[in-house]
């Protein structure tokens, strides 16, 4: 099937059991000179289908493996319950080929979210095993139209518009990860929509790419941002800079149109030769209203969004180390000390606090509503995009103030950051990185809460 230049949205709730059928389809991503290229597809579209359901209601799905490998679905951002949460290994086994796994669960957050396969992810994902997920708030803002745009990278073979192979090559595990040549929105290369002049629209930005970081920028936009990763802000924020979205991370954006009838309006995107292109672009046509209209209002806050107890938070210190160019020499793996050299012969060339990959016993050991601050150093030469599974946190300043609530957050070299959380959701939850050939490489841990 071609990839879909928009997202219809499929509702989530009907009668009979409804499914998500993983198969492999075709969608033509390049553009129409090349072939069609052979992807991996929930339902058979790039991405897969845009699921919208109502704050406190409940997501049920049946995941069809229809893939030659195995899989699970992860439901990114979701504070939900343990077994629904699809880490392939800790929370469930992964669905053989022709198996089948019931998701249900109910969802207490409104905002944007995503949902994407968690069995061999950084393949999986790749090949376009991902989709959006939308959680609708029961007093939506005043917008003219509602848009999701999933933004992502492709590594395709220019000879032939298929997927570069191997997907586990050592210099991308070991350095940035697995860019893409090929950069696009909802599945294809040259995203647009028509708008009118003055037109108010609610922009849904998900970066669903294994390890590229987006920076963007509004041209013939004025723009605010309203919620991270699904968490509504106190206050929208005017857009004064660029927006940097890593993997995984979600922007929520109301913009007005302010390029004129006949221009086009856009959203931009840094590339890798230093030039600004458009990731989405808005043709104008007509105008909506002759005049701009004030600012927007704030979004309802989500339940349980504080923080409390920050002074009296349980400390943790994480270590994020390895790579390419970095300054470990070895460390914990398959229960014994190993060389970094016999580390990357294995294919693993990342450690968190000096243990690779995911273990029988957790990073740490939380009782159930106890406050947390962890320290995150990163010791690597690169960028990574830290995700915790199952609860949100809040960056801690200097000073002790708390940022925005969010569920992944972007960690540079030589700059620690705190992140703060509270251990309200019981179960076995992942804590890695998002750079997806970095978590398979070794940059995976979990924490118990009790």
């Amino acid at each position: 099937m071609a990839g879909t230049a928009g997202l219809a949205a499929l509702p989530v709730r009907a009668t009979g059991p409804q499914t998500l059928t993983a198969r492999v389809a075709k969608a033509q991503i390049a553009p129409p000179k090349y072939a069609p290229t052979e992807v991996w597809t929930y339902d058979g579209t790039l991405p897969g289908p845009l699921l919208r359901v109502a704050q406190g209601g409940r997501v049920t799905r049946r995941l069809v493996n229809e893939l030659p490998v195995p899989t699970s679905i992860h439901w990114h951002g979701f504070r939900i319950d343990n077994a629904m949460d699809g880490v392939a290994g800790l929370t469930q086994e992964a669905v053989p080929p022709g198996g089948a796994f019931d998701y249900d669960f109910a969802v207490p957050d409104a905002g944007t979210y995503w949902y994407h396969a968690h069995t061999n992810s950084f393949v999986q994902v790749a090949r376009g095993l991902s989709g959006a997920l939308i959680v609708e708030e029961a007093e939506a803002p005043e917008v003219d139209r509602d848009e999701v745009l999933v933004l992502d990278d492709w590594l395709l073979n220019p000879e032939d518009a298929q997927f570069m192979q191997p997907f586990g090559h050592p210099m991308s595990l070991s350095h940035g990860g697995r860019l893409g040549n090929l950069l696009g929105t909802n599945g294809t290369f040259d995203f647009a929509r028509e708008v009118r002049a003055n037109e108010r629209l609610r922009l849904r930005l998900i970066n669903a790419s294994n390890a590229r970081i987006f920076v963007l920028r509004l041209a013939g936009l004025d723009g605010w941002t309203v919620a991270l990763d699904g968490m509504p802000l106190p206050a929208p924020e005017p857009v004064e800079a660029e927006l940097i979205l890593a993997p995984a991370q979600r922007i929520d954006l109301i913009v007005d149109v302010t390029a004129e009838d006949g221009e086009t309006a856009a959203l931009v995107r840094f590339d890798d030769d230093d030039q600004w292109r458009p990731q989405a672009r808005f043709p104008v046509a007509g105008k909506a209203s002759a005049t701009q209209r004030d600012g927007p209002a704030a979004l309802p806050p989500n339940p349980n969004m504080a923080v409390p107890g920050i002074d009296s938070a349980r400390r943790l210190d994480m270590a994020i180390q390895g790579g390419a160019m970095g300054r470990m020499s070895g460390a914990m793996m398959n229960g014994r000390s190993m060389g970094f050299r016999e580390m990357a012969g294995q294919g693993q060339f990342w450690a968190l606090s000096g243990q690779v990959g995911i273990t029988d016993t957790p990073f740490a050991s939380l009782e159930r509503g106890e406050t947390v601050r962890m320290k995150l150093t990163n010791d690597t030469a690169f960028a990574h995009a830290m995700h915790l599974h199952g609860m949100h946190f809040r960056q801690v300043a200097d000073d002790g103030t708390l940022g925005p609530m969010r569920d992944t957050i972007l960690s540079y070299p030589d700059e620690p950051l705190e992140i703060a959380f509270v251990a309200d959701n019981p179960g076995k939850w992942l804590f890695h990185c998002h750079m997806l050939g970095h978590a398979a490489s070794g940059m995976t841990a979990w924490i118990n809460v009790s």
